[in-house]
């Protein structure tokens, strides 16, 4: 049977053109999905993205609207620059999707309440105004791009995916099944510190079994490497 046969296309929303945003753009567009995708700068930037994917290049709220899955891709300390009412009137069913990761070190320096112990994605969702799911965040964006396999294969690379809404997380998996990569419901939004940064699960690669393995062997305390200093941020190569 044809693979692509099997899959029913959604219209997926990316508002980040990074790493991530810009590698989820090319493999759902490679199974045949319809993907917007946003950033920033504005959609003149992204017109190598749009030649390379045949993703259509949009603004922010151009990219959350009339989509079944909105993505949210971009730095933490990023979030609370987007637009207020980026989603406002975007219909309850549209599901959002958070990928993102708090790097204090070497990125986003300190957040309050995710060094008090707020799970990030919650921190995203109570900035944003939605619901969110908790997905894409563990895995490195070349693996991402490179290491998906068929249904049939013997043992596939698995991702968690956090989230209160069922129907939601159900939308969230069939993305991962499409694009190679098992997933498994790793509870609600507010146990989504068990796939952070420092987390067993974080960029480890497990399969089905090991994921949930390695979200019950999951600490909730933020380990000093993911915690930020009185002289965060730094860099990638010189975290702070």
């Amino acid at each position: 049977m044809n693979r692509l046969a099997e899959i029913v296309c959604m219209k997926i929303g990316i508002v980040g053109a990074g790493n991530i945003g810009h590698t989820l753009t090319r493999r759902f567009r490679e199974v045949g999905h319809e993907v917007l995708i946003a950033n920033s700068r504005g959609p003149e930037t992204l017109t190598d993205i749009e030649r390379e994917t045949g993703a259509v290049a949009v603004t922010a709220h151009e990219a959350v609207r009339g989509v079944d899955v909105a993505i949210v891709t971009i730095p933490e300390s990023k979030v609370p620059q987007l637009p207020p009412d980026l989603f406002e009137g975007v219909p309850a069913e549209t599901v959002v999707v958070d990928t993102g990761n708090y790097y204090p070190r070497q990125r986003d320096g300190r957040i309050d309440d995710i060094e008090e112990g707020m799970p990030e994605s919650q921190w995203v969702s109570e900035r944003i105004g939605r619901p969110v799911i908790k997905a894409f965040n563990n895995i490195y964006a070349e693996h991402l791009g490179t290491r998906g396999k068929p249904s049939t294969a013997e043992s596939r690379i698995a991702l968690p995916v956090a989230g209160d809404d069922a129907n939601a997380k159900a939308k969230v998996l069939k993305l991962m099944d499409d694009i190679g990569f098992d997933g498994v419901d790793a509870g609600p939004l507010d146990e989504s510190w068990r796939q952070q940064p420092g987390s067993p699960v974080y960029t480890s690669d497990r399969d089905i079994e090991g994921v949930r393995q390695g979200l019950l062997d999951a600490r909730r305390e933020r380990q000093p490497e993911w915690r930020a200093t009185d002289r965060s941020p730094g860099t990638y190569d010189n975290p702070r």
